[in-house]
């Protein structure tokens, strides 16, 4: 009785483990979803209480209301013409980096993206768009 529990609390938990990555998957495709559509409340919903952002040399810690506040104005005056990811490293399960190129008729900016995960709670630390 005592093998059969568990294989199956194994198999629950080899189950559950492909999960967190989708999981993972979903929320960054969110965010890479609100820059494209240049929507900054959609994108400040990710945001940790306080962010490093820099926004084309204007930088600096922000609250998450101030920091959507600021990507507001840039989308305002940057429409987005399309938003790629360039780049991903997920290799630390606590801490993620993502590149991008965001694409406006004002240029193109680097978009670098920074991302704390603790369980299911995924946080933008760090954003920065840098025209390029």
């Amino acid at each position: 009785m005592t093998s059969l529990l568990s294989l199956i609390v194994s198999f629950f938990l080899f189950v559950q483990s492909p999960l967190v990555g989708i999981a993972d998957a979903d929320s960054i495709d969110t965010v890479i979803s609100a820059i494209d559509n240049g929507s900054s409340a959609d994108l400040a919903k990710y945001f940790d209480s306080s962010i490093s952002l820099n926004v084309n040399g204007q930088q600096g810690d922000y609250s998450k209301n101030q920091a959507e506040l600021v990507l507001k104005d840039f989308f305002k005056k940057n429409p987005s013409m399309g938003f790629t990811l360039v780049f991903r490293s997920e290799n630390n399960p606590s801490l993620s980096s993502y590149i991008g190129d965001y694409q406006s008729a004002q240029g193109l900016f680097k978009v670098f993206i920074k991302v704390s995960q603790h369980g299911a709670d995924f946080k933008i630390y760090s954003l920065e768009f840098v025209k390029g």
